[in-house]
């Protein structure tokens, strides 16, 4: 398995969530560009996400989303000298 440019483009929706209010939803709007769009479709059909073009994140896709974004700062820290 390999990050393709749909997982990646998924990855970076999933990274657009603010998991400190839950409240805050994300909306895909329709002059986004055609990958994030998908990516918004494909979340909610994966059951992510509450609506195609975003909404809020299910209980799975907060889950996912925290992984995400942990794995997204992981990767982005400094290395120490």
């Amino acid at each position: 398995m390999s990050y393709t440019p749909e997982v990646v483009a998924e990855l970076e929706i999933l990274r657009l969530f603010n998991l400190d209010n839950s409240l805050e939803g994300l909306k895909v709007h329709h002059d986004a560009g055609d990958a994030a769009i998908a990516a918004a479709q494909r979340l909610h059909s994966k059951g992510l996400t509450t609506l195609p073009d975003g909404g809020y994140l299910t209980s799975l896709g907060r889950d996912a989303a925290e992984h995400a974004q942990v794995l997204l700062t992981i990767l982005t820290e400094p290395v120490p000298a």
